[in-house]
Order: C-alpha cells, then structure tokens, then sequence
C-alpha cells in the first residue's frame, strides 16, 4: 500500500513514546528501547529480536547491547505505562476509572527459562484439560468508553500492567519437612491473588502522579479474582467488581440486639435469580456495536462471610441475553452472570457497563499475541524473560493511543481497503495501524528523521525471510 497523505500516524506515537525517557537512567538506553520497540511492530512473521534488528538495517552491526538492554540495563517496565495514563486518562471520563485485570499465559519451548512451568491450557475442552510449558503473566488495561464521547465507538482496552506472575516450584521428594513448610507459607505470600493487590496499589500511585488522586479506582475481573485476598484488600479509593460463582453462601447482616454479626438464614445468587419477590430493573447498555436493554437484579448490604468477611458487598444478577446466528432463526442464551462489588454507592447502570467492557481485555490478549507475537523473542535471563513482553505491551498500547487520536475511533479512508471478510469491521485493528504505519515510515518524507534510522521495504521483506 502507497502512502498517500494525511494524518502521520508516527509522529504521534513517537510523542507517546518519548515519555520513556524517564523510565531509564541512560539517554541511549531509551533511545535504543524506542528504535527496538519500533522494528518490532514493524517486522514480519516472527517477532524475535533479531527479526526486530534487521527490520532496522542493523544485521550487520553488533547486537549485544540491545539484548542487555533487557538483562542488565536498570530500568522498570512498570514506568513505561506512565505516559499512557497521561495521555489515556482524557479518553476516560465519568466518575470512576473503570480498569479490567486478567491474567494470560504465553507458550515456550525452552527448557532453561527459569520461570517457565507447566500449567493448565486455557483451550483445553471442558472434559479434559490439557497442560501447556509457558509463562503467565497478569495483566491490567485501562477501559476507554470511547461511545460516551463519539457516537457508537466501541470502547477499547488499552494495556497499563503486564507483569509474570511465576509460580513457585513445589519440593521435590527428598525435600526436608522444613522445605515443604517454608514452601506451604511461601504460595500464601506469592499466588496470583496477593499479585494483583499489589498491582492495584502501584495503579493506584500512577494515577495520582497522572493527576487523578480524586477518581475512585474500579476493578473488574472474573472469577478468578473473587477471592478473600482481593476483596478484603484495603485498597485507597479501589473497588472491585467480580463475576462469582453461583453457589456462594451469602447473608445479610443480623437482626439489632443479636450477639452474631451474620444473621443464620444463607442465599445464593442462583436463588435470587429464581426469587420472583426480587424485582427485574432494566438498563441501557452499549455492547456489540448498538444500545442494549439489559435486565438486572440488585441486593444490596450483604456479605460473605467466608469471602469478604465483614466488609458489605453489593449482589447484581444480570439475566441471560439472547442472541441469533442470523436470520429467521432461533434465538439462543447465554448463562446468567453473577456479580459482587465493593461499591454500595455507584448506580448499577454504570458498574454493568464496565462489566461488559471488560470483554475488551479479550481483543487485546488476541491481538498481543497473535498480531504482535508477544513472547516470541527468543531469550531466558531471569530480567529479559519479563521486561521484553512488557515493553512491546506498552508500545501496543502507545499504538492504539496514537491511532485513537490521529484517526478517531471509527475506520476512516486514511486504512486499506479490507477484504470482503472484513468489509463490515467498524474500528481499525492493530494490524490496521500497523499497515498504516508501515506505509508511512518507508515514504521517503518521514523515513529516517525522527529516529535517524532508515527502513524501507525490502529491508523488512529481508527480515522476514532470515
């Protein structure tokens, strides 16, 4: 494709990137995580770190200090995500910052990464699960209501968290019962649950170094998430909003001049779905493209004593939603979500929309991997194993920022044409605004000057055929 004019896609993320250079102690060191991060975006196929240097013309030039950047160069990949807020946050508007939490997992194939363990495979059938050798990592997006501030944009999820949460090995056999209790208390100090607190917490900072100490903070996540160490968390101006498991025990609080603090009677959320003297409200919400009428149940002042001990909770049972592979047929449904939340004062209409916004984390984890192939640089140090996969999260978020505001949300004239599979796509993909910035940065009226460096397209086609 021939670029043919208008807006210049590099330049505004090059201004996003440039907020990097704090995050490193070196000048050079973040001139070279910049140039790195785009011949990664820019290269074919696999994206190596190799690929990545040659898709920058620099095959022949010695490539020890972009591998050390990773390994021995002092930098935090958590500061990286700093200029997205700043520039993500206006996006955002409401009451609340709504962020979606996940965690993922990235398959390798070598045996000496340290961190590397076998795990469960999320695409495994239901009837039998399969194990995969990779890593995991948690990851954090902020959630852009894109459709408050254009009309029917659909919200996006722009990453600003991805760190490997590991797990620890188990003792062998002829460990000592002193190793298999040192490692009993070790997993209750490092899981997946006492990660995220503690990720919240360092979201919570960078949103008052971004200037938003006033906003409250509100974090969505799924089942995993619904758990006694996260929701009796005490998090500053932090809520949280799960997906639970239908056969929870919860209650109300007991009668005045009882002894108890939990009255006896229990309920679970499937029976108040079932409960016809709890009634159905309805509320508008944005998803799949349009406004959507979605029905809901709410019980509020309760508590779960096993999960969140005394800390009040909010129920909200969203029924099920109906929807059809097509024309003139049937109509199907998915299951009814149960929802609890820490927030007992935000209306119901606008904790749903979050819920549903949440989705969005899904197209991110798709598009890292798939389009961008995160996890396919080919390294194992203790360092680089983590900080290469999140500094090409952040640079995909940079990405889409810029794309936001070069183009807006909506698919423009300035993309491709697509392909008559994809003709009714509405947003422009990653693979979208990589197109466009590789036509860019090959032209020669924007090659080589913001970076010094020289890309044209037989240099990539090169790099993808090495």
């Amino acid at each position: 494709m021939k670029y043919t004019g208008g807006p210049v896609l590099l330049h505004a993320l090059l201004t996003i990137l440039q907020g990097w250079r704090p995050a490193f102690s070196q000048r050079r060191s973040a001139h070279r995580a910049i140039t790195q991060t785009l011949g990664s975006l820019l290269a074919l196929g696999r994206r190596t770190l190799s690929r990545s240097l040659w898709a920058l013309g620099n095959q022949q030039q010695d490539w020890s200090a972009d591998y050390k950047l990773h390994s021995r160069a002092d930098w935090n990949p958590d500061h990286l995500f700093q200029p997205i807020f700043e520039h993500g946050l206006p996006l955002c508007p409401g009451s609340f910052i709504p962020i979606a939490m996940d965690d993922t997992r990235i398959r390798k194939t070598g045996r000496k990464i340290l961190s590397a363990f076998f795990q469960r495979d999320p695409l495994s059938p239901k009837f039998r699960f399969n194990l995969m050798w990779g890593l995991r990592f948690l990851h954090m997006s902020l959630l852009l209501p894109l459709y408050r501030s254009f009309e029917n944009a659909p919200p996006r999820s722009i990453p600003i968290r991805f760190q490997e949460v590991p797990a620890l090995k188990r003792p062998g056999k002829k460990a000592t019962e002193q190793q298999r209790e040192a490692y009993r208390q070790a997993i209750k100090l490092y899981n997946l649950s006492t990660n995220t607190v503690a990720m919240l917490e360092s979201v919570r900072a960078s949103l008052d170094q971004a200037g938003m100490s006033q906003r409250p903070l509100l974090a969505v996540g799924d089942n995993s998430f619904c758990n006694q160490t996260v929701l009796r968390a005490n998090l500053p101006r932090t809520e949280i909003l799960v997906r639970a498991r239908k056969d929870i025990r919860l209650c109300q609080r007991a009668p005045l001049g009882s002894r108890s603090f939990y009255a006896t009677e229990k309920f679970t959320p499937q029976q108040v779905l079932h409960n016809e003297s709890i009634p159905w409200q309805q509320a508008n919400i944005f998803h799949g493209g349009q406004w959507r009428q979605v029905r809901f149940k709410e019980v509020s002042q309760i508590y779960w004593q096993t999960g969140s001990g005394k800390r009040v909770l909010r129920l909200l049972v969203v029924a099920p939603i109906p929807y059809s592979s097509g024309k003139e047929k049937r109509k199907y449904y998915r299951d009814p979500a149960f929802l609890l939340t820490t927030d007992t004062h935000t209306a119901a209409e606008l904790l749903l929309q979050s819920y549903f916004d949440r989705w969005q984390i899904e197209v991110t984890h798709r598009e890292l991997k798939d389009t961008l192939g995160v996890g396919q640089a080919q390294l194992r140090s203790k360092r680089s194993v983590p900080r290469q996969p999140a500094m090409i999260v952040a640079a995909y978020s940079a990405l889409l920022l810029a794309g936001i505001k070069v183009f807006g949300p909506h698919r423009s004239a300035h993309f491709p044409a697509l392909p008559k599979w994809r003709r009714n796509a509405k947003r422009p993909s990653c693979l979208d605004l990589i197109t466009v910035l590789r036509s860019q940065i090959t032209q020669p009226n924007t090659s080589g000057k913001p970076l010094e460096i020289d890309i044209d397209c037989e240099k990539l086609v090169r790099a993808a055929a090495a």
